[in-house]
C-alpha cells in the first residue's frame, strides 16, 4: 500500500476526521470505544483520494487520539464505498459499562433500523448517515 502521510489530501482529511473521531466516543467514556464509518458514492470516493487514502486518513486520525484502531474500507458495494474505524483499545474498567451500554444503544439501533419501515427512523446522533453528512461537510470545509 502507498504511504499517504505527506499527501496534503490526507492531511487536510486527517485534521478534519480528528474531532469528528473524538466525538464518536461515548459521553463519559474518557475517549474509549469510538466507532466511526462513511458510506460514499464510489465516484465521491475516487474524487476524495481513493479508499486507501481515507483510510490512511482515518489511521492518522485515530493515533492524534491515542487510539489504536482497525480499519476496513471497501469500494463497490451495494451501498457505494464503505470506510470505517473502530478504537480497539482495552477499555479500562471505569469506562466499560459506559461503553458497553452505548454498544449496546448503537445495536439496537441498527436492527429497529432494519426492521422498521423504510425511511420511517430519523437520522440520530451515531448513525452512518449523520457520520457520512458529517464528513462529506468536514472534508469540504478542510479542501477550501
Amino acid at each position: 500500500m502507498a504511504s499517504y502521510a505527506k499527501d496534503p489530501r490526507c492531511t487536510a482529511m486527517t485534521e478534519a476526521l480528528v474531532p469528528l473521531l473524538r466525538r464518536s466516543c461515548p459521553e463519559g467514556a474518557g475517549g474509549y470505544g469510538g466507532t466511526y464509518e462513511v458510506r460514499l458514492d464510489d465516484e465521491e470516493a475516487v474524487g476524495l483520494g481513493g479508499v486507501d487514502l481515507i483510510r490512511a486518513a482515518m489511521r492518522k486520525a485515530a493515533r492524534q487520539l491515542g487510539w489504536k484502531a482497525e480499519t476496513i474500507g471497501q469500494i463497490g458495494t451495494r451501498f457505494g464505498t464503505m470506510v470505517a474505524i473502530q478504537d480497539t483499545r482495552e477499555v479500562p474498567e471505569a469506562y466499560r459499562a459506559v461503553v458497553e451500554a452505548a454498544r449496546y444503544e448503537r445495536m439496537s439501533a441498527a436492527v429497529a433500523r432494519v426492521s422498521a419501515e423504510p425511511d420511517a427512523t430519523p437520522v440520530q446522533r451515531g448513525s452512518v448517515a449523520l457520520m457520512t453528512q458529517e464528513f462529506r461537510a468536514a472534508v469540504a470545509e478542510a479542501s477550501v
